[in-house]
């Protein structure tokens, strides 16, 4: 990234329906990829479904949020447009980093494959490794080969596009990070935009879809685990950008 004294301007695209979670994924968003250097603008498609390459020129990234209560295996009005959206931005090389169902959809618009399965579901925090590609690419450069990240996912992608090239994964569930080849476009099944106390609060939002047994609920909510490497990655991809 650029050293300016400007901020640099990035957008995040937002599919949510209740104003308190929008909110709450903004804010998770802004703290992880620094107030201070980014100056971060929101485009929800559950009210702006006809999304446009034009809505995002002005911005230096592009990022595709969560998504709990929609999944990227139904279509829904934003779908068509958010999918052309997603391959144009791939064609001209801009920089893309999708976030738990942004990491899914950019896999499913690419040829990948998405399938929900609650026998692996992850919802809480797990230990992921970094696979033999990860370890080279620069996003990790230095990080250490195992780490942990927060999660809360039903759907996953099972088959990564030929593009692609994994870099991480958890023992529940491959495929945890990717990028696509010689372009800065990732995609983490993993909340980087989240530390534990913001995973708290996310799974008291989704308590019961998500976590409905109180003692499961206890358990996470109880002793959160710290997740200082995944906490970087926001920063570490927008430094990346030139």
């Amino acid at each position: 990234m650029k050293q300016t004294d400007a901020a640099t301007k990035v957008v995040l695209i937002q599919v949510r329906d209740q104003p308190h979670i929008v909110e709450h994924e903004r804010d998770c968003f802004a703290e992880r990829l620094g107030r201070d250097k980014v100056e971060l603008h929101t485009i929800n498609v559950t009210q702006e479904p006809n999304i446009k390459i034009s809505d995002v020129d002005p911005y230096a990234a592009v990022i595709l949020g969560g998504a709990g209560a929609h999944t990227v295996t139904e279509n829904y009005d934003f779908t068509g447009p958010m999918t052309e959206l997603v391959i144009k931005l791939v064609e001209t090389d801009r920089p893309m980093f999708g976030s738990c169902w942004g990491h899914q959809f950019i896999a499913k618009v690419l040829g990948g494959s998405v399938i929900t399965d609650i026998a692996h579901e992850e919802v809480g925090t797990f230990n992921l490794w970094l696979s033999d590609d990860g370890e080279k690419d620069a996003l990790f450069e230095g990080l250490p080969k195992s780490f942990f990240g927060h999660m809360g996912h039903h759907d996953y992608v099972v088959r990564l596009p030929e593009q692609a090239v994994e870099l991480a994964y958890s023992q529940r569930c491959r495929n945890q990070v990717f990028r696509l080849r010689d372009k800065l476009v990732y995609g983490t099944q993993f909340h980087a935009e989240m530390d534990a106390e913001r995973l708290i609060e996310r799974l008291g939002f989704y308590r019961e879809s998500y976590v409905p047994d109180d003692s499961v609920f206890e358990t996470l909510t109880s002793n959160p685990v710290p997740t200082p490497e995944s906490d970087q990655l926001l920063r570490r991809f927008m430094d990346m950008i030139d």
